[in-house]
């Protein structure tokens, strides 16, 4: 069932444990470790679900042992990311490691992305968007809530509609960032 919950202020304190502990575990192997997703934005309802990034230089097997071992739950049904529409790159430029979060502790997603592929850069993106943006950051609540009361028991339906407004967020963001200057090397903090 899916359920959108108000703003919460804790949600950055618990990324930052969260992010502590990924840290302790991958070590150098990840250059940044980022909150993203709707938690991470001041003041936007959200899944009570903290998503976190990690940017590597490349997706390899051995950190699905590593995380593994942490007891994070490495879910390879979600090896990639929606493709935006209209979106030039291949299929192959939007895959990750996806990890659910260790059982029993604060529910998250981890999603490992190579830095150089644009499904890492759309996080931070469309995070900053949001950030920069009330209107848009009203507008997808809205969404969000409206998706979540009609499809809330149907995720395929939730995200087969969220999916293609989402698409319309990237593409503006784009244009945001082309205009502001923001940079995908400096978006990399919590």
């Amino acid at each position: 069932m899916i359920v959108i919950h108000p703003y919460k202020a804790s949600w950055p304190r618990e990324f930052a444990q969260i992010r502590n502990h990924l840290a302790s575990v991958v070590g150098a192997r990840s250059k940044h470790i980022a909150h993203i997703g709707s938690t991470a934005v001041p003041g936007l309802a959200a899944k009570d679900i903290i998503d976190v990034q990690i940017g590597v230089d490349e997706l390899t097997s051995d950190m699905v042992s590593i995380l593994a071992a942490a007891d994070y739950e490495f879910v390879a049904k979600h090896s990639s990311d929606h493709v935006p529409a209209g979106d030039v790159d291949s299929a192959e430029r939007w895959t990750k490691l996806y990890f659910r979060g260790r059982p029993g502790l604060r529910p998250c997603h981890i999603h490992i992305r190579d830095r150089s592929n644009p499904n890492h850069r759309y996080a931070l993106l469309f995070r900053d968007y949001l950030r920069a943006h009330s209107g848009a950051r009203l507008t997808v609540e809205l969404v969000k809530r409206q998706l979540a009361r009609l499809h809330g028991d149907d995720v395929d339906a939730y995200y087969d509609l969220k999916d293609p407004v989402y698409d319309l967020v990237w593409h503006a963001a784009n244009d945001w960032a082309t205009h502001s200057g923001w940079r995908h090397e400096a978006a990399t903090e919590a």
